[in-house]
């Protein structure tokens, strides 16, 4: 697999010395979680209407731009994660805690 994410990851944590006038990502950070929250709310709504556009016509430009949207809902939420200091490690890490356990056991072991 890529570095991306951890090179992402690096971007992300530099941008929280920027100003908020010179980056994007840190002028999500000045407006603080809630604003966050907002821009991941917005990516996740774009996400289901191009899945939803995808599902009645099936082509090459639907799912470039269902890529596109999910591309922009990952990367906003990893604003998050870096803003609360977490990282796609924690993540991956989480991820492969849960390989090979079953869904319905791992969601059943919450529920209690």
């Amino acid at each position: 697999m890529s570095n991306v994410l951890k090179q992402l990851d690096a971007v992300l944590e530099a941008r929280k010395l920027e100003s908020a006038d010179s980056s994007y990502v840190a002028s999500l950070y000045s407006k603080g979680t809630e604003k966050i929250l907002k821009k991941i709310g917005e990516e996740a709504n774009e996400t289901i209407m191009a899945a939803k556009d995808l599902e009645h016509v099936n082509n090459l430009e639907n799912k470039e731009h269902l890529v596109y949207e999910i591309a922009d809902l990952w990367f906003h939420t990893m604003v998050l994660l870096a803003s609360q200091n977490l990282s796609s490690e924690d993540i991956t890490n989480e991820l492969q805690r849960r390989f090979g356990l079953s869904g319905h056991d791992e969601k059943a072991s919450r529920d209690q």
